[in-house]
């Protein structure tokens, strides 16, 4: 698709990967809906943006309905809107006994509850030809340790873009599924990027994965997993799990040092940073 002139819903603009997306998409002509939390960053980012007199930005917490609602009724949307890009979301990376019920709460809604009532909500007015663009994550499809709830919504946004994709065959809209690896935010706790750090994990630039996943809406690809040996580790689990979780299993001492938090921690907003340890399991095979 080209992107001159399409209008396109851009959640979590403010933060990783969401900015540097807003840039890639306003160098391709676009015109863009910033959504975010805090209001002052994404003011500064449109500043920044290529035309910035052809964007505009919506405050709202997606996790509420209350505030859903009211993205939905600003002005930009009365005519349609040509993309949706469901980018917001948040982790906590922890075991699961150390989290809150509220941190379980709010990573289920915003990262699964959140795009498919944004969707259902903005399908009678999508135009065609229309994409929906949701930003998984590589735990979308590998279960890790330490991410139990993440994963969960993870896993439920691949299965809802792959169900809604088959359910709109030949109607003029596509669904598209773009899932990146670990990636280098200010978003991800202390904890999660010195996990990385011990574990040998490859991570990419929010710059990185906003190029990919911006030439994959131009391609229109329907599944897009960014990262070698991630792509392998997707396959590999799919085909073969008992074969990760002998690889993951050698990891978990390392994981739960960083993982354990009796206090709990912080909850992070991202998009999927993606903190995944994958590349040292796959060492223990040879990559072909």
């Amino acid at each position: 698709m080209n992107l001159e002139g399409k209008l396109v819903l851009l959640t979590g603009a403010s933060g990783g990967i969401g900015e540097e997306l807003a840039q890639e998409l306003a160098v391709q002509g676009a015109h863009l809906l910033l959504h975010g939390r805090r209001g002052s960053v994404l003011e500064r980012l449109r500043k920044t943006l290529s035309h910035p007199e052809r964007h505009q930005v919506v405050v709202a917490d997606l996790a509420f309905p209350h505030e859903r609602a009211a993205l939905l009724q600003h002005p930009a949307l009365e005519g349609g809107v040509d993309i949706l890009i469901n980018n917001a979301g948040c982790n906590q990376f922890a075991w699961l006994a150390d989290q809150s019920s509220e941190q379980v709460e709010r990573q289920l809604r915003l990262n699964i509850e959140a795009p498919i009532q944004l969707t259902r909500t903005l399908l009678p007015t999508l135009r065609k030809p229309g994409i929906i663009m949701n930003m998984g994550s590589s735990l979308g499809r590998i279960g890790h340790p330490g991410y139990s709830v993440y994963c969960a919504s993870k896993f439920a946004l691949y299965g809802f873009s792959e169900a809604l994709g088959r359910e709109l065959a030949g109607s003029g809209i596509k669904v598209l599924h773009f899932a990146p690896r670990a990636t280098r935010t200010t978003l991800n706790s202390q904890a999660a990027y010195e996990m990385n750090a011990a574990l040998g994990t490859r991570t990419d630039s929010p710059q990185e994965v906003a190029e990919q996943a911006v030439l994959a809406l131009c391609r229109e690809t329907r599944r897009r997993w960014l990262g070698w040996p991630e792509q392998l580790f997707v396959r590999l689990n799919a085909l073969l799990p008992a074969l990760v979780d002998k690889a993951l299993s050698k990891q978990l001492p390392i994981i739960e040092r960083y993982a354990r938090h009796p206090q709990g921690a912080a909850e992070h907003g991202s998009n999927a940073d993606e903190s995944a340890s994958l590349a040292r399991p796959i060492a223990t095979h040879k990559e072909p």
